[in-house]
């Protein structure tokens, strides 16, 4: 039996456009105190794990070699999707690379961690759960009442539900409650009972993700077999339907890094100040000046410049969707 750590590393990063790009999504920027957050995962998970699997995309397996490369990580496993089919595709591909009864701790290649020891502790936990046959969740104690995230419902390690992103008023109730936690995406469980239990929920995904795993060529999925499997995620397909489901409470620090307003977070404990109104110029050392603005901020790359507000942070995927349609050589 090994620990396998699993990373997911197929997303886009639209909502930090215009940093990230289809060609560089936010995992690949390597603004983390000089690393990526990709690099950040595969060095923070080393000490758990036996044996690394990458699962990326045909646009952007080159970044993770060369992420992989930089930081003198030369054995692993990789598995290359030819289109995005969601995370229940991805985790059962990988699930199909490891024994069954190896131990998958999947975890996306886009977040931030901090607080080592206490990550430590919910991981091994994570882990002695699994080999006992569960499917086992993350879950994170809420530290505001955030409407980017999903939600879990717990009762110490039971799960009693899933909960949707919710709006503003239902996330302020579910703080208020103190046994909701964020769905931190990360989760742990062996190779063969997820596949057992992806079987039994998802056959017509299950069939069509084994039938495209085991036609691949030098790690690279076909196309036209990839896209008859269901794009589905692994919380619908899996976790909110399992009986073996169990949640770790978790205490470690953790963004999903998934807007600006997290963006702006980090870089003020890295030391960069915004001005005395909470407004901030990301991407330009070019001298900005903000008047009649608070909470804005400026990102500027060599073409493209957006200004927003903070607390519309989360907005920015619809500026990207857009883009694709009207400007696409803007999100490549």
């Amino acid at each position: 039996m090994k620990i396998i750590n699993v990373i997911l590393s197929g997303g886009v990063g639209s909502r930090l456009w215009p940093l990230s790009r289809k060609s560089r999504p936010k995992q690949y920027l390597p603004i983390f105190e000089g690393q990526t957050l990709f690099q950040k995962t595969v060095l923070r998970n080393k000490s758990f794990s036996d044996a690394i699997v990458v699962v990326g995309s045909k646009d952007n397996y080159e970044l993770s070699r060369k992420d992989l490369r930089e930081i003198g990580e030369t054995h692993y496993s990789e598995i290359i999707e030819a289109c995005p089919r969601n995370t229940a595709a991805a985790i059962a591909f990988a699930a199909f690379e490891c024994d069954p009864n190896d131990v998958l701790f999947v975890t996306p290649s886009d977040h931030l961690i901090e607080g080592v020891d206490q990550y430590g502790v919910n991981v091994q936990r994570a882990i002695a759960l699994a080999k006992e046959g569960f499917v086992v969740t993350f879950g994170l104690q809420p530290t505001k009442p955030e409407t980017g995230f999903g939600y879990i419902e717990a009762d110490g390690e039971e799960v009693k539900g899933f909960r949707e992103k919710p709006n503003l008023d239902t996330a302020e109730k579910f703080l208020a409650k103190g046994n909701f936690l964020w769905n931190s995406g990360m989760f742990c469980f062996q190779a063969g009972t997820f596949l057992a239990e992806l079987k039994s929920f998802e056959p017509l995904l299950y069939q069509n993700s084994k039938a495209a795993f085991d036609s691949r060529k030098e790690g690279f999925l076909d196309f036209d077999q990839s896209m008859q499997i269901p794009s589905i995620s692994v919380d619908y397909a899996v976790m909110e339907k399992t009986k073996k489901i169990k949640v770790v409470p978790s205490n470690f620090h953790w963004s999903d890094m998934g807007s600006f307003e997290s963006i702006y977070d980090y870089l003020i404990k890295q030391g960069q100040e915004p001005d005395e109104f909470g407004n901030m110029v990301i991407g330009t050392k070019i001298h900005t000046e903000f008047l009649g603005l608070q909470d804005t901020l400026l990102i500027q790359t060599s073409d493209a410049i957006l200004v927003l507000q903070k607390e519309k942070a989360q907005d920015v995927k619809k500026i990207y969707e857009r883009l694709e349609k009207e400007h696409p050589e803007l999100v490549e």
